[in-house]
């Protein structure tokens, strides 16, 4: 008797990946009361002695993919330093790397993440002292149904009696029959 594949819970998945993001907030202890390393830079370091670095991340689902965001303070310095990009692409991958450990760990299930295009990274300043980076990774979520995929095709939602308003030329078209206004006037 041939065995049947083990279909993943969308669910499941969604919330134990979802639960594992919630579990990497800044001060969290692993069941060793150790602290929690998920691949950030506030986790390296000593906590008393060294400038404190404020980041994070997030996780957001769009069909059977799976967005992954970080966000971090940065000075210029580290921003025109040869690999900045390959450094928050490898903190990107540490991450996910971490999330699906967790997840497994919570859902006793375990997930697979493929990487979906190219990094995003995006610096930003609010003075010329502070700046930030955000950067955006997307994941293909394994294990989901066809069904929950995204369609790339657009359905046309315009509404017809706009189309031939479009169509006859928009607001600069043909003139109605009972407009008795003079040609130049517009009001």
């Amino acid at each position: 008797m041939a065995k049947k594949k083990e279909t993943v819970s969308i669910y499941d998945v969604v919330q134990g990946l979802s639960q594992a993001a919630a579990n990497a907030y800044d001060g969290a202890l692993t069941e060793d009361g150790e602290p929690l390393k998920a691949g950030l830079q506030r986790e390296e370091g000593d906590v008393i002695l060294d400038k404190r670095i404020m980041d994070g991340f997030g996780v957001s689902f769009v069909g059977d993919m799976m967005n992954l965001t970080y966000q971090s303070d940065v000075q210029l310095k580290e921003v025109y330093a040869s690999g900045f990009e390959r450094e928050i692409d490898q903190r990107l991958t540490d991450i996910s790397n971490w999330l699906k450990k967790e997840c497994k760990r919570i859902t006793g299930k375990s997930v697979t993440l493929t990487v979906e295009g190219e990094i995003d990274v995006r610096v930003e300043s609010v003075s010329r002292v502070r700046s930030w980076v955000l950067a955006k990774k997307i994941y293909k979520v394994g294990g989901f149904d066809k069904e929950m995929r995204v369609d790339p095709e657009s359905k046309d939602l315009l509404e017809t009696s706009w189309k031939t308003f479009l169509d006859q030329g928009g607001w600069k078209g043909r003139r109605p029959k009972n407009d008795t206004r003079p040609k130049g006037e517009t009001k």
